[in-house]
C-alpha cells in the first residue's frame, strides 16, 4: 500500500465486484495497492470483504504513523449517473462509520451482498481510526450507488491524507472539543 501513489493496482479477492470497487477506490484516491486474498468465498463474501477492509485500514493507519502534516478532513460529492453520494471523513482517532444508503438489490453480481458495503466501511473506519460518513442523496441502480461510494471515498480519503501545506509539521489535534 502506497498512500502517495498514482492509482496503480493489482487486486485479486475472488469477488469480481469487490475487485472492481477496490480498483476504483485506489484509482480515485491516487493510492497504489497490491492485494491478493484467498478467503472463504465458498461460504459467502462476508469475511473476505471485512478482512480486506481491516487490512487496508491498518495499512493506512500504519502508513500515516503519528499523522504529522495530514489535512485530516476530506469530503466529496460524487455523481454516478442517476446516483449521488456524499462522502466525508475525519481521521480523528475515533473509528466509526455512518452509512445511510438505500440500495435496491440484495446482491450485485453473484457473490456480493449489498449489506457488505456497510460492513466494509465499518471495519475500515475502526482500523484507521476515522469517522466516515456515506450518505446517498439520489440513486436507483445498486451498482451505481455502491460505485459512487467507493469512488467518493477514494477522493475524500485522498484529500484527508494529503499534506496540509499550511502546517506540514503539525500533528492534527484529536483531543478536546475544538479540533
Amino acid at each position: 500500500m502506497t498512500i502517495d501513489g498514482t492509482g496503480q493496482q493489482k487486486i485479486k479477492t475472488g469477488i469480481g465486484f469487490l475487485d472492481h470497487m477496490l480498483e476504483l477506490f485506489v484509482r480515485h484516491g491516487r493510492f497504489d495497492l497490491e492485494l491478493v486474498c484467498d478467503g472463504d468465498i465458498e461460504v459467502d463474501a462476508h469475511h473476505t470483504t471485512e478482512d480486506i477492509a481491516i487490512a487496508i485500514g491498518r495499512a493506512f493507519s500504519d502508513s500515516l504513523g503519528e499523522r504529522r502534516g495530514i489535512t485530516r478532513y476530506g469530503s466529496f460529492l460524487l455523481p454516478m449517473d442517476e446516483a449521488l453520494v456524499m462522502t466525508a471523513i475525519d481521521i480523528s482517532g475515533r473509528g466509526m462509520a455512518v452509512v445511510e444508503l438505500d440500495i435496491p438489490s440484495e446482491k450485485i453480481g453473484t457473490q456480493f451482498d449489498t449489506e457488505l458495503v456497510e460492513e466494509f466501511f465499518i471495519a475500515f473506519a475502526r482500523e484507521l481510526g476515522a469517522t466516515i460518513h456515506l450518505h446517498q442523496i439520489a440513486g436507483k441502480n445498486s451498482h451505481h450507488i455502491v460505485e459512487a461510494c467507493f469512488k467518493g471515498f477514494g477522493r475524500a480519503l485522498g484529500e484527508a491524507v494529503a499534506i496540509n501545506q499550511a502546517a506540514p509539521d503539525e500533528i492534527p489535534s484529536t483531543k478536546g472539543t475544538i479540533n
